[in-house]
């Protein structure tokens, strides 16, 4: 058992994807990747992570949940690094799972001036052993799989899934994207399940893939591919809360048809706005609520010389701007007021996504409705007519925040 308090607090991290500096030199090759990396921060998540873990000391939650993706791309050295990083937790264990990318990964590779360099990939038992300090806090480990579950308190179980398909050996292409439970931890999994129900004790689960479409447009090697299948278990046990990662959007999905989960998904830390999740455990009820992490209290002396490390999310939306921008600026033959107004559906374009990654993508319907006759929407559509279908996805005019949520038991 994590802790006896009745009344705690877990958080919630995913897709970190932390490439370790030592298998770079920040070179030509490293920039390519960086650049082409869809707005994904490889250079500082050391220091990110480290300053986390500082933060974390400060405020002290039971738990960090990280819900996969730990690695850029599945490099041995990247998550002994992870692991070291956060030994520096005082007070609260690190529960950690993996992602597509971490297991068996293909495009593991080390970065020396024009050149990718093959680097060690991580097998299941490197996991294990890695993050040994997670699997000894385990009620029970499947056999079969790097499932594992952990009593949090006298009230909660966590459920910590593998969903993550990959081979017995090294790979030598790109990792799969889709997932699946298997069908032996399933069966582990409904042992987990009834344990608990004959315990009182109430189930959380957590994941990389989803459980729900997260985005009617866009959820095709995202969703789980059995995840009727897991559905109905959380129908006969009643999970009320699911965590996942894998999108890197922040997405709460409520309960569906006779489904009484709740699934929550954080957005990337590594991007954006370094958002995480604070989740307080109450015996009757559960909140949620998004936050995004501001680490500049957390620098060294040295660190605070960088203005990229001092204005962080600046430079992170900076660089998820360059990804979202590409090649659609080049206006060297348009005229003025023709280059202002391609300026403003980029803009547009640019925000929102922005705002629907990280869940700040609720708006009016009359708003909506104004956005989708301006005049910048509809040449935006014209350009990429491909992804119509997504930007009209990209906000939400229902009731529910994307940055908080509450269960009641």
């Amino acid at each position: 058992m994590i802790t006896n308090k009745a009344n705690t607090e877990f958080w919630v991290i995913t897709d970190t994807h932390l490439i370790a500096d030592s298998l770079h030199d920040d070179g030509q090759a490293f920039q390519r990747i960086q650049d082409t990396s869809q707005g994904k921060d490889l250079v500082y998540q050391e220091t990110a992570l480290r300053a986390f873990t500082a933060f974390a000391n400060k405020k002290k939650p039971a738990a960090i949940i990280v819900t996969g993706d730990v690695t850029f791309n599945g490099e041995l050295i990247s998550a002994q690094k992870f692991a070291e990083i956060f030994r520096n937790l005082s007070e609260t264990k690190l529960l950690i799972l993996p992602g597509n990318h971490d297991i068996y990964d293909g495009w593991a590779r080390a970065f020396q001036g024009p050149n990718q360099l093959y680097a060690h990939q991580i097998s299941p038992t490197d996991w294990q052993g890695i993050f040994k300090s997670s699997y000894d806090c385990a009620q029970s480990i499947d056999p079969n799989s790097l499932a594992y579950s952990v009593q949090l308190n006298k009230e909660y179980l966590l459920l910590l899934l593998d969903s993550n398909i990959y081979g017995e050996h090294e790979a030598s292409g790109a990792p799969s994207t889709e997932g699946q439970i298997s069908e032996e931890q399933i069966v582990w999994l409904e042992k987990q399940l009834e344990s608990a129900k004959m315990r009182h004790l109430k189930p959380l689960l957590f994941m990389h893939h989803n459980l729900y479409v997260h985005n009617p447009a866009v959820n095709r090697g995202f969703v789980l591919n059995n995840a009727q299948t897991l559905c109905r278990l959380c129908q006969d046990y009643k999970v009320k809360m699911a965590f996942s990662g894998h999108i890197h959007a922040q997405n709460i999905v409520e309960p569906q048809a006779k489904t009484p989960t709740t699934e929550i998904v954080t957005s990337s830390f590594c991007s954006y706005d370094q958002g995480y999740g604070i989740v307080k455990v109450r015996p009757d009820h559960i909140e949620y609520q998004r936050h995004t992490f501001d680490m500049k209290s957390f620098l060294t002396k040295e660190e605070r010389l960088d203005p990229n490390l001092v204005h962080f999310h600046s430079y992170l939306k900076k660089i998820q701007i360059r990804n979202l921008t590409g090649n659609s600026n080049k206006k060297d033959h348009l005229n003025d007021d023709q280059s202002r107004l391609l300026q403003r559906v980029n803009r547009l374009f640019i925000e929102m996504n922005y705002q629907y990654f990280t869940g700040h993508n609720h708006i009016a319907k009359n708003q909506l409705k104004n956005l989708y006759s301006s005049k910048e929407f509809n040449i935006l559509v014209s350009q990429r007519p491909r992804f119509s279908d997504y930007m009209k996805t990209l906000f939400d005019t229902t009731n529910h925040s994307n940055l908080n949520a509450e269960v009641w038991y």
